[in-house]
């Protein structure tokens, strides 16, 4: 089959759904500097942050079989939205660290459900051409993210103690997409009498796994703390460092929506080599670099080799899952769930202790590791709809 596919009402949704939960990482990734300060916490502290979004995606990977099993992909996507705009409006009705930390947790889980369901059933509704509709859905999402960053540093740089009401705009768009874009058919969904997916899954698939842990390990630990990173090498404000990190969503966001198109003749463990080597060129400049301009430029290039790693490196677990998409999916939320718990949380100790530059020697490591474990390990033949 062609990687080719029709951006339907379906598309649209889907990527609407995921934009709004980007939107929010978008701005509260890189805003893990202004949450410091506005809580007098360490960066241990706020590290915490980051390993309630991750066990709370370990969460979501054991709920996502049984809940989507349960509900259906299509109204488990709503439900994941609706917990997520609960944990939201928490966070920002709650400013003390013992609050902050519970409210991330359930938007996590939130966030967690809706991309699940997001990758799950594109892969069912697109097939083979998944390798093209689920990184340009993610582009789409990208554009949620860019906007997150870019609204949450304005808003501190002009209203410094007000940033945190900027991500209340999730709210109005989630409840529109809702009114508008949901299936309104009779249709009722019928569980399996089979029950949830389930069953051992292989070596092979495990050994994936630890690689897609390495790659989003170094997408969150670069995510939240490149700011930081940023503020000391080139001394700039914590605001504006936020802000700057707009190139590394833009980066991925034009990786996620072109980066498909112009791999779209070459294997998927190609496509996965080429854009991790990416990364490396662009994080390696990053972190050498003491020039804001330098810096930018190095972050732009580490979003592009960061684009469509999760989505590829999903769609390889997928196709060692043996026609069980929603349990490869609920294991790779699980994987998810101990990057983004691990990863930010450890750059953080380290960097208490050695500094932030120093601290960030890890990121090389853990993408040296993705990258042998997909030139090692090829993925099986992804299944036209599983």
């Amino acid at each position: 089959m062609p990687k080719s596919f029709t951006r339907d009402r379906f598309f649209w949704t889907v990527a609407t759904q995921t934009a709004i939960v980007n939107f929010y990482l978008g701005g509260f990734g890189p805003a893990q500097s202004l949450l410091r300060a506005d809580q007098g916490t360490s960066l241990t502290i706020a590290g915490l942050h980051g390993t309630a979004m991750g066990v709370a995606s370990i969460f979501a990977g054991y709920a996502n079989p049984r809940m989507a099993h349960r509900f259906g992909r299509e109204r488990l996507s709503w439900i994941g939205l609706l917990i997520f705009s609960s944990g939201l409006a928490m966070f920002v009705a709650s400013p003390p660290v013992f609050l902050t930390l519970p409210a991330t947790l359930i938007t996590g889980f939130g966030t967690s459900i809706v991309i699940n369901t997001m990758l799950t059933s594109m892969s069912h509704h697109y097939g083979k051409a998944a390798e093209v509709a689920i990184p340009q859905a993610n582009g789409i999402a990208s554009v949620g993210f860019v906007t997150g960053t870019a609204l949450i540093g304005t808003i501190a740089i002009v209203f410094p103690h007000l940033w945190r009401l900027g991500l209340l705009l999730a709210l109005p768009v989630a409840v529109t997409l809702f009114l508008k874009g949901r299936n309104k058919s009779d249709e009722v969904h019928i569980p399996d009498e089979s029950g949830p997916q389930s069953g051992k899954l292989s070596r092979k698939f495990w050994i994936a796994w630890i690689g897609f842990i390495a790659c989003i390990s170094s997408e969150f630990a670069t995510s939240f703390w490149s700011a930081s990173l940023l503020r000391d090498r080139v001394g700039s404000t914590a605001a504006i460092s936020t802000v700057a990190i707009v190139a590394l969503g833009t980066g991925m966001g034009i990786g996620r929506w072109f980066g498909g198109v112009v791999l779209q003749n070459f294997k998927l463990d190609t496509q996965m080599l080429a854009i991790i080597s990416l990364q490396f060129l662009g994080f390696t400049s990053f972190w050498l670099s003491h020039s804001m301009i330098i810096s930018l430029a190095s972050l732009l290039c580490v979003g592009l080799g960061i684009s469509m790693q999760f989505a590829l490196a999903s769609i390889r677990l997928i196709s060692f899952s043996d026609g069980r998409p929603d349990l490869a999916i609920g294991r790779t939320s699980l994987g998810a769930g101990i990057a983004i718990a691990g990863a930010p949380f450890l750059l953080g100790v380290l960097g208490d202790n050695f500094g932030i530059s120093r601290a960030y020697i890890m990121v090389p490591v853990l993408i040296a590791i993705a990258f042998g474990i997909v030139k090692f390990i090829p993925s099986n033949t992804v299944q036209e709809h599983v």
